[in-house]
C-alpha cells in the first residue's frame, strides 16, 4: 500500500493542485483550440497517477513492465487527449495533436521527476541536507 500513501502526501497533492491551476490559467491565457479546463484535469490526473511509476520503471530497468509503462505514458500523453478531442472537437484534434504530444511528454517527464520521491517533504529535505554535508565532509 506504499503507492496509496504516496498519492495522499500533502506536498504531492499541493503540487498537483498548483499544476492544475496553472493549466487552467493557461487555458484562458493562451488561444489554443485544444486547451480547456476538462482536458487540464484529465491529463494532470493521469500524469499524477502514472508519471512517477513510469519513470521508476525506466530508472530501475524493470524490463518486463516496459509494455505497461509505454502504454501508461502514451495514454496519459496522447490517448486520453485524442479520445477527449475526438468527441469534443475533431477539427481541433486534427489541427493540434502533433504539437500537443511533445509538450505533454515533456510535462509528463517533469511530473515524474517531481513526484517520484517516496517520502515526506521533511524526509526529502533531510536527505538533501545529509547529502550536502557528506559532500562538504569529503573535501
Amino acid at each position: 500500500m506504499l503507492w496509496l500513501t504516496e498519492y495522499r502526501r500533502p506536498w504531492k497533492l499541493a503540487t498537483l493542485a498548483a499544476g492544475i491551476a496553472l493549466l487552467i490559467f493557461g487555458s484562458f491565457y493562451y488561444d489554443a483550440p485544444d486547451w480547456d479546463i476538462p482536458i487540464s484535469f484529465i491529463m494532470a490526473t493521469f500524469a499524477y497517477l502514472t508519471a512517477p511509476w513510469s519513470l521508476r520503471v525506466i530508472l530501475e530497468r524493470k524490463w518486463r513492465l516496459w509494455p505497461a509503462m509505454l502504454f501508461a505514458t502514451w495514454f496519459t500523453v496522447d490517448g486520453c487527449y485524442a479520445i477527449y478531442w475526438y468527441f469534443k472537437d475533431p477539427v481541433a484534434l486534427e489541427m493540434m495533436r502533433d504539437v500537443n504530444f511533445p509538450a505533454s511528454l515533456s510535462l509528463y517527464g517533469m511530473c515524474g521527476i517531481l513526484w517520484m520521491y517516496q517520502g515526506s517533504l521533511k524526509q526529502l529535505f533531510s536527505e538533501i541536507q545529509n547529502h550536502f554535508s557528506l559532500l562538504r565532509g569529503n573535501k
